[in-house]
């Protein structure tokens, strides 16, 4: 399989154009990374997006993994001088991982089994025999049989030598790479995911009661579904299986052998049969299939998290402002800082005003004091425990002392494993973990992204099974998703951290160490050039990264927009040709107008970049994410145990999924919207009417107090 071959594959496999593919995969092969190319390299991929971009990578992958493999597999079989030149030819265009595995399954080497034994004893010419169907039911059973017997090796009876033989013919049968494929399709196709309640729970109600007696088409089975099946069988309290018709699988497995009922010894051949798929065929595929479905259920349940952490990741930003952030608390307290416009913190007290010390006088006089030392424009207070009456007390201080500062609820998720992190430690290393943690609250409020990166996304409070799913294949993708957000916003070159930094295309976690030290010796970048004189910064970074970054007030004002520096020189031809200078060109949207794009097209820039390079002219170093907004919660309604069917609420969605949408309604448990409440219209996708941190008006439908859900359907969509 040479590259070519490759190219052809990913182009059929992905219905794209093969000239955009084999540009790509030769990009990606020199390094070159998936923002970048998604971006600057539109004329050469044929304007690709960024997802099509990264499917290509990741095809480009597997062919890459399945070569390899391939070599492994034609190395071992030429080995065993079993090579031959049909097989070598089947081996070579085989595009499946799974059907590779199935061709060399007859020649992989075993441990020792009935069959393999048998074979030492002499019986595989038997085995041939029967396979054969050449003897005719006139023939001398017991006569053909007795030549295989011997005494020496225990095959002292006829019916040791039959089982011997059927024992080889099973095996081969269930070695047959077709007839695998054959049973393995008929399971998938027709087969019913089936569970039941252990012993220790089908009298009790618990989060799997749906599944005690669940059965469903594996075939249509949601990802969810599968999930929950899996994760239930895990904790103990679910039993599973997939059940199909197995006399209908033998008979298609008859059908292929083609067996002969008037051979001689078509009852052996029959019970080979039944051997085959009794033993072997159903036993290892049921669990194969079993395990190739929890792998796309896996893919979907991956797909929806990174959905939900890319839109948490690119949540509206309150941006520049000063922000009290207040980690709320009853016998700990609340902790309270200060951080300034750029993050940076600057004071912290604790203050009591719950139960059971409840110094609401001394816990009034901090907050008043700070708010007005620091003129606080937006006060962050986390949801979780004591986060309704601590919003409760801070809001009657704001209206009692007629202060302007907004009071804001945030997601605590993450902010205790930063707050605990080694990189927390090196930022404050004399601060407390709780204090750290209303820092990060506060942070989260003024720029999420720029804190959430600081965090494992695993950790963010986006996700459903992200514990069961596979952790190679969940961090791969979150780590693909936390870097498109980051490029899709760009970061400050003068103010970005380190973490924030290395997310950067073809920066990377060390360089974006010496970016920073390079700030702190040098003070400020001027402009996008200063970067070849950071450590280790060399021309491929630099062309991997500059694009994304930005510098406000340098001295040139490209270098705050997403305008490539390697195109700068065709900008400053337009400004040239219109009697001004850069300047004077950017935000100017009468003499934009006037540029006749087709007038700067060159061998390697075409209409493509240079649409891109007049939007950007018009409005530069504009932010892409939404304006900030927040939702008020009820201050009646603080529990579970408030809420009453029928009642209207706002709320804040939390987590997005295949069925249905998560929401925050203010009392600590997050209420469930089924996909069939979403709207009035026909909902195919939650993700196409809803994303986390959307605001919504929901209306209660149910509560269940034990298992503490609450049922909740969209308002006015």
């Amino acid at each position: 399989m040479d590259a070519d071959e490759i190219i052809n594959w990913i182009s059929t496999d992905l219905s794209l154009p093969e000239i955009g593919v084999k540009n790509t995969v030769s990009m990606l092969s020199d390094g070159d990374t998936v923002p970048f190319i998604s971006r600057y390299r539109k004329e050469k991929t044929g304007n690709l997006s960024e997802i099509n971009v990264r499917d290509i990578a990741d095809k480009l992958q597997y062919y890459v993994e399945l070569q390899a493999r391939k070599e492994t597999i034609l190395n071992g079989i030429q080995e065993q001088k079993k090579l031959t030149p049909e097989l070598k030819k089947q081996i070579e265009q085989c595009k499946e991982k799974t059907k590779l595995e199935d061709i060399y399954l007859p020649y992989k080497p075993k441990r020792q089994t009935k069959a393999t034994i048998a074979k030492a004893n002499g019986l595989e010419s038997l085995a041939i025999e029967i396979m054969e169907q050449k003897r005719s039911m006139k023939e001398n059973r017991e006569n053909i049989i007795k030549k295989y017997l011997n005494l020496e090796k225990g095959v002292d009876t006829i019916e040791k030598a039959v089982s011997g033989a059927i024992d080889i013919v099973a095996e081969q049968i269930s070695d047959n790479a077709n007839i695998r494929g054959m049973v393995r399709n008929f399971i998938i196709s027709t087969g019913s995911i089936r569970s039941k309640a252990t012993k220790a729970v089908e009298n009790l109600k618990t989060k799997y009661d749906m599944y005690y007696d669940y059965n469903e088409s594996l075939k249509t089975a949601p990802s969810h579904r599968l999930l929950a099946i899996r994760r239930g069988s895990k904790e103990q309290v679910l039993s599973w299986k997939i059940v199909v018709d197995d006399d209908q699988a033998v008979d298609l497995i008859l059908a292929k052998v083609a067996i002969n009922n008037r051979s001689l010894f078509y009852p052996e051949l029959y019970t080979a049969v039944k051997t085959a798929y009794d033993r072997h065929l159903y036993p290892s595929l049921q669990v194969e299939v079993f395990l190739a479905k929890m792998n796309e259920a896996d893919r979907d349940a991956i797909d929806v998290f990174a959905k939900n952490a890319k839109n948490l990741l690119l949540a509206a930003p309150a941006g520049y402002k000063i922000i009290m952030g207040i980690d709320p608390g009853f016998r700990t307290g609340c902790k309270v800082v200060v951080i300034d416009e750029n993050g940076n913190f600057k004071e912290y007290h604790a203050i009591f005003p719950h139960q059971p010390q409840a110094k609401i006088q001394e816990a009034e006089d901090i907050l008043v004091d700070l708010i007005k030392e620091y003129y606080v424009e937006l006060i962050s207070i986390g949801n979780g425990t004591a986060s309704k009456e601590t919003i409760a007390f801070v809001k009657a201080v704001v209206k009692k002392y007629n202060l302007n500062s907004k009071v804001v609820t945030v997601s605590e998720a993450g902010a205790s494993v930063y707050s605990a992190s080694v990189l927390a430690s090196l930022e404050f290393p004399n601060l407390d973990v709780t204090v750290r943690g209303a820092i990060s609250i506060a942070r989260r409020l003024q720029d999420p992204l720029a804190e959430l990166v600081k965090i494992d996304p695993k950790s963010i409070g986006v996700g459903q099974y992200q514990h069961d799913v596979n952790q190679i294949q969940l961090k791969k993708q979150l780590d693909a998703t936390v870097e498109s957000a980051v490029n899709y916003v760009g970061a400050n070159l003068n103010s970005a951290s380190v973490e924030l930094l290395s997310y950067i295309s073809g920066i990377g976690k060390l360089v974006a160490k010496n970016i920073v030290n390079y700030r702190l010796q040098n003070g400020s970048f001027k402009n996008k050039n200063d970067l070849m004189k950071v450590s280790l910064f060399g021309e491929k970074t630099f062309k991997q990264c500059a694009g994304f970054l930005r510098i406000s007030e340098g001295s040139n004002p490209l270098d705050n927009s997403v305008v490539h520096p390697e195109i700068y020189s065709i900008v400053e031809q337009m400004a040239k040709d219109l009697s001004v200078d850069i300047t004077g060109l950017i935000g100017n949207q009468e003499l934009i107008k006037k540029i006749d794009t087709k007038k700067y097209i060159t061998k390697d820039i075409g209409l493509l970049t240079l649409n891109d390079i007049i939007t950007e002219l018009k409005k530069p170093g504009v932010d892409p994410r939404k304006d900030f907004s927040t939702v008020e919660f009820s201050e009646d309604i603080n529990t579970v145990e408030d809420l009453k069917e029928n009642m209207i609420l706002d709320g804040t969605v939390t987590n997005v999924t295949n069925f249905g949408a998560f929401i925050d309604i203010g009392v600590h448990q997050d209420g469930l919207v089924h996909i069939s409440k979403l709207s009035s219209k026909f909902v195919k996708n939650p993700h196409g009417i809803v994303s986390v941190g959307d605001t919504l008006k929901v209306k209660v439908l149910k509560i269940d107090s034990e298992l503490k859900r609450i049922s909740l359907e969209v308002i006015g969509k």
